[in-house]
């Protein structure tokens, strides 16, 4: 078998020789290279159009790749030191549902953190699995749930042996790390799989003074977002397994939900990201590092802000964080991180990831520039000089405990009633309700509600949160299960 190379990037190349060929096409899609849209021709360019065509044999498919996505695909596993990758174009949603799916069926258990993302939700409504939560444990000044301590893992393992598998977070949307590589020592030592969320950890496979990855902790399987800190288009995705997982039946579990067209623009910017990080990822990320070390810095110097970094590090439910993830506290100032997030964007002109009720995240990557960081730290002091104030009346937990009644695929299928949000209290939830981003639900279907629950929601939404989920768009109702 002939050596990778990581200079290659087979997907583009095959692109690349396709263009030249000027084929005539009497395929789809339809716009046939852009010339039946000449709107879109225009705002994305001729290259561009010319190049989002339809699986063929000279360019592969993505369902039953043996040629030039199976090269991409073995180039990425080298790359992220796993034993296979599958390149996905569904975003990191599809790529953790398929890391589910290909886990736990209907009526097994799967150990995890209940600050997941709404996609770990979404596969356990898909498949019939059963939750076991592990809650994290919170910063009381930050009001952010925090990672899983290993010895809670442990307890979870020991109370349920027959749970086929656990999920960690690597890192969390705030860039906390729980001690994955000995949670995955347990989960094996006790035959279940270890599964990581790393939607936000792609650059740990690529920098020095980084968390460890989930390939190097010896996971079983990991879904990377390539999109958000690799650098490829939104909505593509890697998902990594190790040496123990079936390929052939992931690939299945994938084929279910996964389009059979996707998309080569997609596919192709997975293999141009992936060579740039095996060549340049280490050089690229620790300018990334000093960029948000001085952010942190700067921030911190203006006062009433915490710009967090490995200082809150305590060994084991924050066992590492991740310093290029910049998440900031602002409490102190008088106002809730969401409220930082609309004024950022509405007086400044910056958009950053999120805020919620107590923080923001600027999202670093490889695309930022100092003189942005000066921006964003500037005009941060100008939002606390302006419209700062005292703390009075802020709510500050994130994270409340759920109660779990019945499985989500059972309370999301089962018939249900639409209740006012105020008499919904005691009730069994049915739907998602969510602050979007970061995605993690504060309602899943089979939790009980109560009324910190109602009380958050309110809050939430009247401070700007963006909320989703629910059948309700103006989430004034909940749909509960009916006679329970």
């Amino acid at each position: 078998m002939e050596k990778l190379s990581q200079t290659r990037a087979p997907i583009y190349e095959a692109l690349e020789a396709f263009r030249k060929q000027r084929v005539v096409p009497f395929d789809v899609p339809g716009h046939k290279r852009g010339r039946g849209n000449p709107e879109l021709a225009e705002l994305l360019g001729e290259k561009c159009v010319g190049m989002d065509v339809n699986s063929m044999k000279p360019l592969d498919n993505l369902c039953h790749p043996i040629s030039v996505i199976r090269e991409a695909e073995e180039l990425a596993a080298e790359a992220f030191g796993a034993a296979h990758a599958f390149l996905m174009v569904g975003g990191t949603t599809s790529a953790v549902q398929s890391m589910v799916l290909s886990t736990v069926k209907r009526g097994e258990k799967i150990i995890l953190p209940r600050n997941v993302h709404r996609s770990v939700m979404g596969a356990m409504v898909l498949c019939g699995a059963i939750p076991v939560y592990v809650n994290p444990e919170c910063d009381d000044r930050l009001g952010i749930p925090l990672g899983m301590s290993v010895k809670a893992v442990e307890k979870a393992i020991l109370e349920n042996p027959d749970a086929k598998a656990v999920l960690v977070n690597n890192p969390t949307y705030y860039g906390i790390c729980s001690d994955l590589r000995s949670i995955v020592a347990l989960a094996h030592a006790h035959g279940m799989l270890c599964l990581a969320d790393e939607a936000h950890g792609t650059h740990f496979y690529f920098g020095d003074n980084l968390p460890a990855s989930a390939m190097a902790c010896g996971a079983d399987m990991a879904a990377v977002s390539m999109h958000k800190s690799g650098g490829s288009l939104t909505q593509s995705s890697l998902l990594l397994t190790g040496p123990e997982v079936h390929e052939g039946y992931v690939r299945q579990i994938i084929n279910l939900t996964q389009t059979t067209s996707g998309s080569y623009l997609l596919l192709s910017s997975l293999d141009i990201s992936r060579r740039n990080l095996a060549l340049r990822g280490k050089e690229i990320f620790e300018k990334v590092i000093r960029m948000a070390e001085y952010a942190r810095e700067e921030i911190n110097q203006i006062g009433g802000y915490y710009a967090y970094g490995k200082e809150i590090c305590n060994g084991d439910s924050i066992y590492d964080f991740d310093i290029t993830k910049l998440s900031v506290h602002t409490r102190e100032i008088g106002l809730a991180g969401i409220e930082v997030y609309d004024l950022l964007r509405d007086e400044y002109d910056i958009q950053i990831e999120f805020g919620d009720l107590g923080n923001i995240l600027a999202y670093l990557s490889i695309g930022d520039r100092p003189r942005d960081i000066e921006r964003l730290v500037s005009a941060l002091s100008e939002v606390r000089r302006r419209f700062g104030g005292p703390s009075v009346g802020l709510l500050s937990q994130e994270y409340i405990e759920p109660k779990v009644i019945v499985s989500p695929q059972t309370a999301f299928y089962a018939e249900k009633e639409s209740l006012p949000l105020k008499e919904s209290a005691g009730r069994v939830c049915s739907e998602f309700v969510m602050c979007y981003p970061p995605g993690i639900p504060i309602l899943a279907p089979g939790e009980k509600i109560t009324e910190e629950i109602l009380e958050y929601i309110v809050y939430a939404k009247d401070k700007g949160c963006s909320m989703t989920g629910p059948e309700d768009p103006d989430i004034e109702r909940l749909n509960v299960l009916k006679g329970v």
